[in-house]
């Protein structure tokens, strides 16, 4: 039994770069950088609870340091999700849209918190989705 040519992810003999490798790039890289913002975010959560707006308002109540917990765990994960994706892994697609999904999700309960920050992690985090999810092929070229 033979497998067919769309069934493989092993990029084929001739395959060349299309522009479309730029939306992928632009995803691990704002990945990349947003894992590092979050990780910022989450030790200045754990470091100093004053600094944040809002002390009651979060979608859900919780002490700052276990958000900040959860906003430094998710920023390793988005980072690494991020590497793993510029390394042309093709696990990576997947678990980024997870990944990023769920960190959406963080910082809309967390808008309250640091609202500028927040709408634009949960921005990057659907243009990037978009980007792997309608362009991520391309990433198996890349490794």
């Amino acid at each position: 039994m033979t497998r067919s040519p769309a069934v493989t992810e092993e990029p084929v003999a001739g395959e060349r770069l299309t522009r479309w490798i730029g939306w992928v790039v632009f995803a691990g890289l704002v990945m990349l950088a947003g894992g590092v913002l979050n990780v910022m975010q989450g030790l200045v959560a754990l470091l100093d609870e004053e600094y944040y707006a809002a002390t009651t308002d979060l979608a859900i109540t919780m002490d700052y340091q276990v958000w900040g917990w959860l906003l430094l765990a998710f920023g390793v994960l988005v980072a690494v999700a991020g590497y793993s994706l510029l390394s042309g892994r093709t696990w990576a697609r997947v678990v980024a849209v997870v990944v990023l999904a769920l960190d959406a999700l963080v910082n809309f309960i967390f808008v309250a918190g640091y609202p500028f920050w927040s709408v634009i992690a949960i921005v990057l985090d659907v243009i990037v989705i978009y980007a792997l999810v309608v362009h991520g092929r391309e990433a198996r070229i890349i490794g």
